[in-house]
């Protein structure tokens, strides 16, 4: 695994840092860009050659995540070779582009500002480019709530997933997790042009998030309770609601900010004009405000924080442990 003159949990405080201070500015060069663009050539060559979707989806998965690495791996070794310094900045940059803390924040801002100057349909329009799910007939609950549901969920796959597999398998395989997630985001749908074609990028993307999401539910309590937010309840609803979301992995996020924040998610969605009813995650002793956008948006930055010290903790036991 390439580390560069920085170790690895350097490397992991510097893309933080850079993640605080830049968020994701359109100007800068972006490998999830890449990413999209390669998928929509992969899902367009692999149906044209494979006629079972099924089987033309896992090869542009294959595609995809495979050149993804291969690419973030082999710049990596290019820019260590040119100059080792470089090969530490080369790997802060990729994982820097794998995280996106500040960005969804931002996102989330955008929401709350347009909801506390009352232009309701400017705030739909906002959290539609968060979500998936139909935004123009919103009130200001739903629209809320969509927010919520949004960086709660956005914890794992923006912050700690990425993180995650930093540590494990070093910048490349932060990238490879983005290719990943970013395959998810683009064929994960049960409607009729993705069931078949987009069943191996939504398994992956499950098996990615499998242990990131178990990590993050129990440091989303201990963060909130560190914000003088609703800890314990965090932890109760974590345990009792956790596993009733039906994706496998977005539960454990939503329910522990639903505990953290005493408000409800979940409910009816809709996806095209199609009713999506998912269970609800909470008691909801608090009605649903705009201010809980903001809330939310603290809670993952601290849980974002803890995860990064524990990251940086097992990249140093790693370390001595390796020259030991």
């Amino acid at each position: 695994m390439h580390e560069g003159v920085l170790p690895l949990d350097w490397q992991l405080l510097g893309a933080a840092l850079l993640d605080l201070l830049l968020g994701d500015p359109r100007w800068l060069p972006h490998p999830v860009r890449g990413m999209g663009w390669l998928a929509q050539w992969g899902e367009g060559w692999t149906r044209a050659l494979i006629p079972w979707p099924c089987l033309a989806g896992m090869a542009a998965v294959a595609l995809v995540v495979g050149t993804s690495t291969i690419v973030a791996w082999g710049a990596l070794e290019a820019a260590d070779a040119v100059y080792p310094v470089l090969g530490s900045v080369a790997g802060i940059w990729l994982i820097y582009t794998s995280v996106a803390a500040r960005d969804l924040a931002g996102h989330g801002r955008e929401v709350y500002d347009a909801l506390k100057t009352g232009v309701l349909p400017q705030a739909r329009q906002r959290v539609g480019r968060m979500v998936g799910r139909d935004t123009e007939g919103l009130d200001e609950r739903e629209v809320v709530r969509a927010t919520v549901e949004s960086v709660a969920e956005s914890i794992v796959d923006g912050m700690t997933a990425p993180l995650f597999w930093a540590v494990l398998l070093g910048p490349a395989g932060a990238v490879a997790y983005r290719a990943v997630n970013t395959l998810d985001s683009m064929f994960g749908y049960r409607d009729e042009r993705y069931e078949k074609f987009g069943w191996a990028a939504a398994r992956l993307d499950d098996a990615a998030n499998f242990v990131p999401a178990r990590l993050t539910g129990p440091l989303i309590c201990l963060a909130a309770g560190l914000l003088g937010m609703q800890g314990r309840n965090a932890w109760h609803i974590l345990r009792r609601d956790g596993g009733k979301h039906p994706s496998p992995n977005a539960g454990w996020a939503e329910a522990a900010v639903a505990g953290a924040l005493g408000v409800r998610l979940g409910g009816a969605n809709y996806y095209a004009g199609q009713a999506s009813v998912k269970p609800h995650l909470g008691d909801g002793e608090e009605p649903l405000v705009p201010d809980h956008i903001l809330r939310a948006s603290r809670l993952m930055f601290a849980t974002a924080g803890l995860f990064l010290v524990c990251c940086v903790g097992a990249a140093v036991c790693r370390k001595i442990i390796f020259i030991a």
